[in-house]
């Protein structure tokens, strides 16, 4: 019997860690389980008076310097629940070296928002958003310079919000 038991708590074990490993790879989420919108959100973390190592840091403003960077975006089909967005700027160049570097005008990457949650960050103008549920969803983009600081014009961040509809 001891034996028996024992096997038991290991199976229980390694079968409970292998699926939630497999859970967590899928991108599977519970229903009903809600961190609430900020949750995943860095500019919602309180990161003392924003300095990280000499930089602007996250949540805060760099003032856009002329010529300065517009953002539009567009969404392309890609999959039945799949979608590729489209990052479209001017005056802004994504440099992926430069990122957590010091400040460079109209350079940096930009922060992406599916329904609130903060997602990787883009380094270039194409970003494939995978497996979206079925349901309206809403997609937000700031411009960031190489701090994470994001980029404003008057103290307005400069971002893009558009819908996407998985039906």
């Amino acid at each position: 019997m001891p034996k028996t038991l024992i096997f038991l708590v290991i199976g229980l074990f390694f079968g409970a860690g292998l699926g939630f490993l497999t859970a967590a790879t899928s991108g599977t989420q519970l229903e009903g389980h809600d961190h609430g919108s900020a949750a995943h959100d860095h500019m919602a973390h309180d990161h003392g008076d924003g300095d990280h190592s000499g930089h602007a840091g996250h949540g805060a403003m760099i003032e856009a310097e002329a010529p300065v960077p517009t953002l539009m975006l567009h969404i392309l089909p890609d999959g039945a629940q799949s979608r590729n967005l489209h990052i479209m700027t001017q005056n802004f160049t994504f440099s992926p070296t430069g990122v957590n570097g010091d400040h460079v005008p109209g350079e940096g990457h930009a922060h992406i928002y599916v329904n609130g949650v903060k997602q990787p960050r883009a380094y270039s103008e194409y970003v494939h958003l995978d497996a979206l549920p079925k349901g309206t969803h809403e997609i937000r983009v700031t411009l960031n310079g190489n701090t994470h600081g994001a980029l404003a014009v008057n103290g307005t961040p400069v971002e893009a919000t558009t819908t996407v509809t998985i039906e």
